[in-house]
């Protein structure tokens, strides 16, 4: 794992290697175990490529980037890892392409110089690079299918920037961004952030998941990324259950043995949960000797507390346990830590206990750690996507079914059939139904803490942001959800924790549900096979890990996680708000602090904690340290 910047200034600039400089010394973190720097001086421009390197397969020098290609016609920085390099090393060299290193960069060259970029769909991992191709001039910014591994891109009057964290780009750029009001206002009032190309800083983006953005050097102005990969979504002949679970148990494992190769210590994160004991209780189903170091937060709360079954799971394998308690008093010690490590604003008082978690990792000397990120994604976890899979049955006409479900999901949540019912109203109901029906359940889309006609002059759409349901998925509404947060709104932003929060302190995550071939399989799945008539989640992985996961583990309905008592932690940052104003602060415009002030004040310590509480604070928090 590595950290990768650098950019294009078409006319050269006395400062441009001063920049790229300060923002390799801001990614250090990401690569603390070698750094390098190259400068292409082209007569038309000049183009950087910066690279930190973290050490995982071949620990030479060998390893070092830039990278040249064997004939020196692509440079390249790359940061991730192919799991399948060995299989796609073998294939080349049947073609004739020598290898002077047991890298996986090296492979990643020589592929692109024997298939160009139709050599993306056969690499099975995680991957952001920038290749330079001096036969043409052009230089080439990939992300994998998922957008596991960041890439943030700035491309303005000809010139693009580039860079792992938001940090780096804030080194590289002309002068310091505005503020993006509308993923300000998305992320304040609805919790959106992650979701889309634009980031909260005005003009630099995020290249989406499954991208590829290439531009000319001698032309660079109008160059547009484009999309690589998306789901294969293409009716095959339909699997019986039983050979469905067969195909899912085997990929499962060949992802779970690929993503073990390292050449430094591997553990993995156990929650407790099925997805993260699944990789637990797979690696030593295939391991029967491999030392397993699993790694995990225990919550003070016995409501939220998922100790019984971590013990469980490392009683099973074997297992080295090790936990990670934490006192309500340490959030609001680390929060500034803990906002600079992620970027940018995010989510729930959770991502402290992962980043607590990945700590606990590498002050145990491990580098690289397993996490089971995407299950839910992929299998229809959760609560079951109850209102997509309601929808699914309606337009197959089955209507006794889908009463039978919304009864059985009830039931099984402990909720009543009203709460299926308002999942389905949710994706389904008009705008302004659905705008009314926010306001009268206390969720308005125009809180009175928002200055709101400045935002409505500024063009802020304030709204909330729902997929359109489109009609090539008529009767498979589950499987469009899950395509769907794939790579926009879902599953990006639980990547960009876990890798914020891993890099920070110089470990690796690996996560082996999130493979291509793994995602085509599943979301090729009847829908019934991922959500059980009876509404049971996950139904085929289930069924494909008995014999490998505890049964005891494989029948649990609820999801806790890395679940914090977010109520005793928050309460303790409240100071925060007025800590994290600053005179003429783009903030005092576009919030009223005091109104804001009140309101969550006036939230009693023990009852459900308010999100927009955290949201502000953690807002607040981040705005000082853009620079």
């Amino acid at each position: 794992m590595c950290g990768i910047t650098g950019g294009w200034w078409p006319q050269g600039s006395p400062d441009s290697a001063l920049r790229v400089s300060t923002a390799l010394d801001r990614l250090r973190h990401r690569g603390p175990n070698d750094r390098g720097h190259e400068i292409y001086p082209l007569g038309f421009g000049e183009l950087h490529l910066g690279h930190t390197r973290l050490s995982i397969l071949d620990l030479s020098p060998a390893g070092h980037q830039p990278m040249l290609s064997h004939d020196g016609r692509l440079s390249i920085v790359y940061n991730g890892e192919i799991y399948n390099y060995k299989e796609i090393r073998a294939e080349l060299q049947q073609q004739g392409f020598r290898f002077s290193t047991q890298t996986d960069t090296e492979v990643l060259l020589n592929a692109w110089l024997c298939w160009g970029p139709a050599c993306l769909p056969k690499l099975e991992g995680m991957f952001a690079f920038a290749l330079y191709d001096k036969q043409d001039h052009s230089l080439t910014l990939v992300r994998d299918p998922f957008g596991i591994k960041p890439l943030f891109y700035y491309h303005h009057d000809n010139q693009l920037l580039f860079g792992s964290e938001q940090t780096a780009m804030l080194a590289l750029m002309p002068q310091k961004p505005e503020l993006n009001w509308q993923r300000c206002y998305d992320y304040l009032v609805h919790g959106q952030y992650d979701n889309q190309e634009d980031t909260f800083l005005a003009g630099i983006r995020h290249l989406l998941p499954g991208h590829l953005l290439r531009i000319s050097l001698q032309q660079p102005a109008n160059a547009e990324p484009y999309q690589w990969w998306a789901p294969t979504l293409v009716k095959k002949e339909k699997l019986t259950f039983d050979q469905a679970v067969e195909a899912v148990r085997e990929q499962f494992l060949h992802n779970i043995r690929t993503h073990l190769r390292s050449d430094v210590p591997v553990g993995a994160a156990l929650s407790g949960g099925i997805d993260s004991s699944a990789i637990v209780c797979g690696m030593r189903y295939l391991y029967k000797d491999l030392p397993i170091h699993t790694f995990s937060y225990v919550s003070s709360d016995p409501a939220t507390s998922e100790e019984k079954w971590i013990d469980l799971v490392n009683q099973h394998t074997g297992a080295i346990a090790h936990k990670v308690h934490i006192q309500p008093h340490e959030l609001a010690e680390d929060l500034d830590t803990l906002v600079k490590a992620q970027g940018e604003p995010f989510g729930s008082t959770s991502i402290y206990a992962q980043f607590r978690v990945f700590k606990h990792a590498r002050e145990n000397n491990i580098t690289v750690m397993l996490e089971g990120q995407g299950g839910d994604e992929l299998l229809g976890g959760y609560s079951g996507y109850p209102g997509h899979r309601l929808l699914s049955l309606l337009e197959q006409h089955r209507y006794g079914a889908a009463h039978d479900f919304a009864k059985h999901w009830a039931k099984l949540n402990g909720l009543s059939y009203r709460h299926a019912l308002m999942h389905l109203a949710h994706i389904t109901l008009p705008p302004k139904v659905y705008a009314l029906a926010r306001q009268l359940t206390g969720r308005p889309f125009e809180p009175d803490w928002l200055n709101i006609d400045l935002l409505k002059e500024a063009g802020v759409k304030l709204c909330d942001y729902r997929p359109p349901l489109k009609p090539d998925y008529k009767g498979q509404r589950l499987i469009e959800k899950l395509a769907h947060s794939l790579q926009s709104y879902g599953l990006p932003h639980l990547l960009r924790h876990g890798d914020r929060n891993a890099m920070h302190f110089s470990v690796e995550s690996r996560v082996p549900f999130l493979t291509a071939p793994f995602a085509n399989l599943c979301l090729n799945l009847p829908e019934d096979y991922l959500v059980s008539p009876e509404a049971e989640t996950k139904r085929v992985f289930r069924a494909a890990m008995q014999g490998i996961v505890p049964n005891v583990v494989l029948n649990r309905n609820d999801k806790i996680g890395f679940s914090t008592p977010e109520q005793t932690w928050v309460h303790p940052t409240i100071d925060k708000i007025d800590e994290g104003l600053v005179p003429n602060d783009t903030t005092r415009i576009f919030a009223q602090v005091s109104k804001y002030k009140k309101q969550i004040n006036s939230i009693p310590k023990k009852t459900t904690y308010a999100s927009q509480m955290w949201r502000y604070i953690n807002f607040l928090c981040w705005r000082p340290g853009i620079k």
